[in-house]
Parts: C-alpha cells; structure tokens; sequence
C-alpha cells in the first residue's frame, strides 16, 4: 500500500492503537513502512526489500483505492482478478447502485 502522507498518519494511528494481540500484525505493518520521495518525473522509487515482500518483478499495477493506492506485480493482479471475476460478487454489491 502506498499513502498520502496525511493518510498514512491516520492509518498508523489506527494500527498503533490496537491491542497487544495484534502486536505482531503491528511490527509488520509499521515495521515495514518505508518513507520515499517522489523524483523529478514524479516517480517514486520501490525499495528492493519491499519489492520482494510484494512479489513484484518488472511490470506493475498502480490502483487507487480510495484514501491510498495499490501497488500490484501485473502478472499476479491480472491472475487474482481473473480468479475473482469467475465467482459472484460479494453481497454487500447486491444492493449497490453503479
């Protein structure tokens, strides 16, 4: 997940306050966390550790999601949202209006 600065001090606010049972799930997610910059060209430089933990090769999917992006390996995201669409939708979509 990649944030907005601003967002991102929601979520770890959200995640700091969880109990200690979630510890673990704590380290990893504010362990893990890695402050970049964007370049001249507005790129934003991946770190190779985190490129691995995501499983990211070469071509990517950048997705907004909202209040924070999505960054995909493009082979695994095109394979998982191939395996989604072979199934319903969820229900919280039965009632939805497109």
């Amino acid at each position: 997940m990649i944030f907005p600065r601003n967002e991102w001090e929601k979520f770890r606010e959200r995640i700091a306050s969880l109990p200690m049972q979630a510890q673990w799930w704590k380290r990893i997610f504010l362990g893990n966390a890695m402050d970049v910059d964007m370049d001249a060209a507005g790129r934003v430089l991946v770190s190779p550790e985190l490129r691995g933990a995501a499983g990211i090769s070469r071509d990517t999917v950048l997705l907004g999601m909202g209040s924070y992006f999505e960054l995909w390996d493009a082979a695994t995201y095109a394979a998982q949202e191939a395996e989604q669409m072979k199934g319903e939708m969820p229900d919280v979509f039965r009632d939805f209006s497109f």
